[in-house]
């Protein structure tokens, strides 16, 4: 944190139109046509839910007359304080954040209270400390922990319908990791192994490493493992889409398919990821990947624009809907929602399990 100082008190030094670039991409009319300002700070735009989200977030500023300024911080904490700092100096005021680090938002928002301002979270939790800072910021996101229970659910589903696939109810699981100490990482692995326990299945875990979010690893890493492990395990889960579909690919290029697809899958061992993405609907349709949880990206965006552009036009009220999603009024297990006195500023949207016989899928 005294790195992410020190850029500060830099930055305070140098004009702010020397940060102009920066990857940053602003539309509407701006501030001297009277239309509101927001900015939307985005951890990076290389994963496709945070494309899907930065996208929606577009539609609602153009439909809403709203001048939005977006930047990319390209996964560095330091990168995104900049932008902040930078966008705060040149008069804005009310933020839709997507954190590089969760460690991040409580400093985030001192600065933002400090110039009167707003902000909301969605993705990765602020803090719950940064939520206390105001009544100003918000998370409008999805509890992890229940993302990876739906998970849990979809894979103790198929097993019980193919008991002969996982004897005596045993799962030799390949796991597939986002980023380490990453909240999505800790609660969604959490909520799958809670969930599997719960439906009576012993996990033995013959794998288990990050692929960052990313396909390209996650392909090397499946590699690796059907060398050292082929017929040693019988589920691959990946805590996003497009580690799921790295897996996927390695599945097919290394053999190990079958003809029969009637259980839902081509593939000789069922693969679950999460997103709901149009490539993992797209792979579901082709009876590769076998299924998926809907982690809302249009969702959380909408609530978390929506909650920002109330209090930048003066109609937010305490406990209004954002995005219709309704501000939550009970706390749940899982920070920073698990906080009774900050629980009316978190917007919680649903997880939704993806398989064939969803309505999400049907209509994907």
């Amino acid at each position: 944190m005294k790195k992410f100082v020190l850029v500060l008190a830099v930055l305070a030094v140098i004009p702010a139109m020397v940060f102009a670039g920066g990857g940053g991409q602003q539309s509407g009319g701006g501030a001297a046509s009277g239309a509101p300002q927001i900015a939307l700070l985005m951890r990076n735009m290389d994963e496709q839910f945070l494309k899907d989200y930065s996208d929606n977030v577009r539609r609602l500023a153009q439909s809403n007359g709203v001048n939005l300024n977006v930047q990319d911080a390209r996964s560095d904490g330091a990168t995104q304080l900049t932008q902040l700092q930078t966008l705060l100096n040149q008069g804005y005021k009310y933020f839709v954040i997507v954190p590089v680090v969760s460690e991040l938002s409580e400093q985030m928002n001192q600065l933002i209270q400090e110039k009167g301002g707003a902000a909301a979270y969605s993705n990765i939790q602020p803090t719950t400390a940064s939520l206390k800072v105001g009544k100003n910021f918000f998370f409008a996101s999805s509890p992890e922990f229940v993302g990876g229970r739906y998970q849990g659910q979809l894979i103790a589903d198929y097993f019980d319908r193919n008991a002969a696939k996982a004897p005596n109810k045993t799962l030799n699981m390949i796991l597939i990791l986002g980023q380490l100490g990453h909240p999505a990482q800790v609660n969604r692995e959490a909520g799958l192994l809670a969930e599997l326990k719960t439906r009576g299945y012993t996990v033995n875990v013959v794998a288990r490493d990050t692929a960052n979010w990313t396909p390209d690893q996650s392909q090397q890493k499946m590699d690796a493992w059907i060398a050292a492990y082929r017929g040693q395990f019988n589920v691959v889960a990946a805590q996003n889409d497009g580690m799921a579909l790295g897996a996927v690919e390695s599945l097919i290029q290394n053999g190990l398919t079958k003809a029969d697809a009637s259980d839902g899958t081509i593939l000789a061992v069922p693969v679950y990821g999460i997103d709901a993405t149009q490539d993992a609907i797209n792979s579901m349709k082709e009876n590769k990947l076998f299924a998926t949880v809907l982690q809302d990206a249009v969702g959380q965006s909408a609530a978390a624009f929506d909650v920002v552009h109330q209090i930048a036009t003066g109609t937010y009220r305490a406990g209004n809907p954002a995005g219709g999603t309704p501000a939550a009024t009970a706390p749940i297990d899982e920070a920073p929602a698990n906080d009774a006195s900050i629980i009316g500023q978190c917007y919680l949207v649903p997880f939704v399990p993806v398989d064939k016989n969803s309505d999400y899928y049907k209509s994907h």
